[in-house]
């Protein structure tokens, strides 16, 4: 079972995260609301993938994930972003992102996404 850490600001979106992983058999070990607490999830959690949001209250996605990088950099870390945020997807690449899933997404989009980043070495 993969281990999915969500860390998004709008409870509604971590609740869609989380119904549609559980629903398809992913384990969600934990939730954080902002890239801070993401960080200290993620090194107390270590879980096998995250779904990050970039744009977050007191540290956002694009600055926790190069935290998350430095401590295990093998971290698999996918961005979840809106529409016309290509150019900080771009940059969430350059610092370590996995991969990224585009607002609105569909439930295979997001399970396909994972399973893909979870298989990578």
């Amino acid at each position: 079972m993969i281990r999915v850490l969500i860390v998004d600001d709008a409870a509604f979106m971590r609740l869609a995260i989380r119904n549609m992983l559980q629903n398809n058999g992913f384990e969600v070990v934990g939730e954080a609301a902002n890239g801070l607490e993401g960080l200290e999830s993620y090194k107390q959690l270590q879980p096998d993938v995250v779904t990050m949001d970039i744009t977050m209250p007191e540290m956002s996605g694009l600055e926790a994930l190069p935290e998350i990088m430095k401590f295990d950099p093998k971290a698999k870390v996918v961005m979840v972003s809106a529409m016309g945020q290509e150019s900080m997807v771009r940059q969430a690449v350059a610092l370590g992102a996995k991969s990224f899933i585009i607002k609105p997404f569909k439930e295979d989009v997001v399970v396909k996404t994972l399973n893909q980043v979870n298989a990578l070495k």
